[in-house]
């Protein structure tokens, strides 16, 4: 299966690192060029114990990608998951 993750925070990331690791395509959007720059280079941006192994086993595989694209991202995707922080406002949480 083919799946987009909007956002590569601690859910997006995470959340796609494991769904590669279960075997399906998976590519992460995110709208910060020096996130994707560093992820794309093997650098992690956050951390969560055996994430980097996860995502550089999965990268180097093809089945985990990460753009700026949301376009590219989510052309072919049979699964689009939104993992963007959600601001509260006051008055509706």
């Amino acid at each position: 299966m083919r799946l987009a993750i909007i956002g590569t925070g601690y859910v997006g990331l995470v959340s796609g690192a494991c769904f590669s690791e279960f075997g399906h395509d998976v590519t992460c959007v995110d709208i910060n060029e020096a996130t994707i720059a560093k992820l794309k280079s093997g650098e992690i941006p956050i951390y969560e114990p055996g994430l980097d192994d996860l995502v550089r086993r999965n990268s180097r595989s093809g089945r985990l990608s990460f753009t700026n694209d949301i376009k590219e991202g989510v052309k072919d995707a049979d699964a689009v998951f939104i993992a963007v922080g959600t601001p509260s406002r006051r008055g509706d949480g």
